[in-house]
């Protein structure tokens, strides 16, 4: 018998006259505006234009977002083009279903091209929003609450989820009346959700006191994450993919997360990159190349040269 437990919500939609809203799409939106709003201030203090943020998001999102659905879809197939699979709920994103590794890889080409087109270094973009996308990703787990899914095996600890049947974007109701309660579970969304807010401020720890640069912290980001979804991941319950008697995604986490280790130590030693507002952002908008700027010489050789106007930039926070 649960003593005590952690409560699900019983709805996770609700109708706006025909419009429904989702708390999945809501906690996804939430999680992006707290990103860019995280990396807006890390890029700036690191000598970044304000606004580069937001119209690198803007290739880097949609991107994200086809990248993790594709992910889902290919590693889940039963419920799309199983047997009594439907394959155009594939392009039903607002139910739920984005895979992180797929989000990471396909934003990451969107983000590319953004930072191409402006003439900024993508590995000096891709540490100042490490932190920012655990901070997403965490918010994004909350979606999972709402709809009551990724959790794992039964138990009867204090902080157990419960669990109901779910049906059309709410709880089914028994004879009673009353929702239909499943279970009591591991929340292996909240694990994930705090997992990833503690990964953020020691990526954020991490990038102030050594001065990452060169794409190392977002290296740290996706080690650290990887990690935790390792031990997470052999948690769940949920209907996966198995490969060779265990979850695809646990093999995901081992590969991608030994590749940034290896890129983490091969990086080691070298100085944060100089990031310039005036020449490289003119050449990147409008296709021409710009005259150099010069920077001032660094102080040593493990810190950043000081900016055109003469200051030096903040740590990130």
């Amino acid at each position: 018998m649960t003593l005590a437990s952690i409560p699900s919500p019983t709805q996770g939609v609700w109708e706006l006259g025909p419009l429904p809203i989702r708390a999945y799409a809501l906690c996804i939106v939430a999680g992006i505006v707290a990103a860019c709003v995280l990396t807006e201030r890390r890029w700036v203090a690191r000598g970044g234009a304000p606004g580069d943020v937001l119209d690198i998001a803007v290739w880097a999102v949609p991107f994200g977002i086809i990248g993790g659905r594709i992910y889902h879809v290919i590693t889940s197939p039963g419920p799309y083009f199983g047997e009594g699979g439907h394959p155009l709920r594939a392009f039903a994103i607002w139910e739920g279903g984005l895979g992180i590794w797929g989000a990471i890889a396909l934003g990451g080409v969107g983000a590319w091209i953004a930072c191409r087109r402006r003439g900024i270094p993508l590995p000096a973009f891709a540490d100042a929003v490490a932190p920012g996308l655990l901070i997403a990703q965490a918010i994004g787990r909350l979606g999972n609450w709402f709809n009551n899914e990724l959790y794992g095996g039964r138990t009867d600890l204090p902080w157990a989820l419960k669990i109901y049947e779910w049906s059309g974007g709410r709880a089914a109701l028994g004879p009673d009346g009353h929702p239909i309660v499943l279970g009591y579970f591991h929340p292996t969304f909240l694990y994930e959700l705090l997992w990833d807010l503690a990964a953020a401020a020691f990526v954020i720890w991490a990038d102030r006191r050594f001065r990452l640069g060169h794409g190392r912290a977002f290296a740290l980001y996706v080690a650290a994450y990887c990690f935790g979804r390792l031990w997470i991941e052999l948690l769940r319950t949920d209907p996966a993919t198995h490969f060779f008697g265990v979850r695809i995604n646990v093999f995901t986490a081992i590969v991608v997360g030994l590749l940034a280790v290896a890129y983490f130590v091969a990086m080691r030693g070298r100085p944060r990159e100089v990031i310039t507002r005036g020449a490289d952002q003119a050449a990147g908008e409008t296709g021409d190349a710009a005259a150099p700027v010069p920077a001032a010489p660094a102080e040593d050789a493990g810190t950043t040269s000081a900016r055109e106007d003469g200051h030096r930039p903040r740590d990130p926070d």
